[in-house]
Parts: C-alpha cells; structure tokens; sequence
C-alpha cells in the first residue's frame, strides 16, 4: 500500500485518485484560511512554481478541526487561496485529518511515517508529509515548520 491507493475529492468535487500522481514526489499539507500559520500558503506555492517542471506536487487539504480555522465553503476556500496566494497548486475538499472521522489518506500518513520523524499525530494546521517518487511517506514536518525550510529536501528526493 501507498499514497497511490488512495482517492480523494478535488476542491470543485471531482474524484480523484492520488495514483494519478505516481512517480512525482508530493508534499501532502493540511490547511487553513484563518490560522496564523496561513502565510505558509505563500511559501508552498513558492517551492511548487521552483519545482513542479521536475515532478513536484503540493496538494492541499483544507481542515477546520483546529480552532475552527477553516470554516469557509470550498469555493470560499478555493477564492481565498487563488486572490490571496495566488495557489496553483492542487487543492482538495475539506477533510477531517485526525479522530473518529479522519480521512483515510491521513490516518496511513501519520501511521506511516519513518522513524525519527514519525509524531503519531497531526498538532495543528499545516502539518506537512513529504512523500517519495515511490509514493512512500519518508517524512513530517510540524505545523510551525516553514515550507522553505523543505527545499533542501524536496530537492534530494527529486533527484533520488
């Protein structure tokens, strides 16, 4: 099993599977209009316009589990990151990422992380999971990491 077993809804409410993705790397991110983190949006695009030419996805999923930061529709979603962020990036329906209801895509995540960084858990909004060309998670990174922090090793995967 993999990321690639997975289908998801897009933003405008198109199925989609992820294996349409396979042998890219992709940066699998929870998000949110109204958290003080939502700045990370700028950086996301920023690594998925320097990289998507080599086979590099972020994909976003909007969540309102975290202090009701995403309460928006997906098309209040949708027009919020495209005049605010400019994202081009492919988005996905709002999905819960942790407890009863979670999106299966985010329970393997987390409980397929490698050590060290596997957490066991998705803390706040802006959780990021880095995902090999294989569809392997290979690693996490906290809410408060900041995308550009990740270049480094989006870049060592993409040329893995």
């Amino acid at each position: 099993m993999s990321v690639y077993s997975f289908s998801v809804a897009t933003i405008d409410g198109e199925p989609k599977s992820l294996e349409d993705y396979k042998g890219n790397v992709l940066l699998i991110v929870n998000t949110a209009s109204a958290c003080g983190l939502t700045p990370h949006y700028k950086g996301l695009q920023a690594l998925y316009e320097k990289y998507k030419d080599q086979g590099f996805y972020v994909l976003g999923f909007p969540c309102n589990q975290f202090a009701g930061q995403e309460p928006g529709t997906e098309e209040e979603i949708k027009q919020f990151c495209e005049l605010n962020y400019n994202v081009t990036f492919p988005m996905f329906a709002k999905v819960d990422v942790k407890g009863e209801h979670a999106h299966p895509l985010f329970t393997y995540l987390v409980n397929n992380v490698p050590e060290p960084y596997r957490t066991g858990d998705i803390e706040w909004n802006f959780v990021k999971f880095l995902v090999d060309r294989s569809g392997n998670v290979v690693k996490q990174f906290s809410a408060r990491t900041e995308p550009e922090a990740l270049e480094e090793d989006v870049k060592n995967y993409l040329n893995a």
